[in-house]
């Protein structure tokens, strides 16, 4: 069976399990009640990605395609679009976007693809009446706080608005840092939060400028805490203790173990 065949199956099947026959569960569902599955199916994919998992980033990729189809069909049934729509919206923006691949338009690196596809973008925008009153329009206000903390900065980034160097974000964050200290020996719990969310947002800005992901790095280091901590229980079970009835000393003594057991 080809590739195509299998889409033009799962197209079927998602048809088939909404109709009046059909599953009652997904009868119910609505673009609405789906958020969460896409959301969860899409970070599933991510942890596959990241652990090099392939056989499961087949199966995680085919349950993200499972969420394109599910919309589509309820789009589809009434009357809004359909999952032709959505192919003929992605391969035309495609077209459109790479104007150095399917046109005539030089580039030289990447850069400049970066620059053209923002541009296209915002004459499309333009052209479909949403010309934007500000550059910060359309970053999404529930993407992860770190990824959009990236995004805004990015975005006024482009016209000037940003540091000159490295040392200008790392002088603020200790300028932030310090803020945070000042508003823990007041113990104000709402000038707390706001430091707190200063720091992060000025360690995003240090990331930037690093060009590393900082959503990817603060769920590398998330991964590597429950790594080692998982770890410090597997020896307490062996030595047969309980984590509670030993001091923050001894435990820092066998997370130092767990360190070195890693190191090559």
């Amino acid at each position: 069976m080809s590739n195509h065949t299998f889409f033009n199956q799962l197209v079927k099947l998602m048809k088939q399990l909404r109709s009046e026959d059909g599953c009652p569960w997904d009868i119910e569902q609505t673009h609405h009640s789906l958020r969460p599955y896409l959301m969860e199916e899409c970070y599933e994919t991510l942890e596959a990605i990241d652990s090099k998992n392939y056989k499961e980033l087949v199966n995680e990729l085919g349950d993200v395609l499972l969420q394109v189809v599910f919309h589509s069909q309820i789009a589809a049934e009434n009357n809004k679009f359909d999952i032709e729509d959505v192919c003929k919206s992605i391969v035309e923006k495609l077209i459109r976007r790479h104007p150095h691949v399917f046109g005539n338009t030089p580039v030289e690196g990447k850069q400049q693809v970066i620059e053209n596809w923002d541009a296209i973008k915002r004459e499309e925008k333009k052209q479909e009446g949403h010309d934007k009153l500000s550059l910060l329009d359309g970053i999404p206000k529930n993407m992860p706080a770190l990824m959009r903390s990236h995004r805004l900065q990015q975005r006024a980034s482009k016209e000037g608005f940003d540091w000159t160097n490295l040392d200008d974000p790392l002088e603020k964050l200790n300028e932030e840092c310090n803020e945070l200290i000042e508003s823990c020996r007041n113990k104000s719990i709402e000038h707390m939060e706001d430091e707190l969310g200063d720091v992060l947002f000025s360690i995003v800005n240090i990331a930037r400028f690093l060009e590393i992901d900082a959503e990817q790095s603060l769920r590398m280091s998330a991964n590597k805490f429950e790594r080692r901590f998982r770890a410090i229980e597997q020896k307490l079970r062996e030595q047969k203790l309980e984590m509670e009835n030993l001091d923050l000393q001894s435990l820092d003594e066998m997370w130092n173990e767990v360190k070195r057991e890693e190191q090559p």
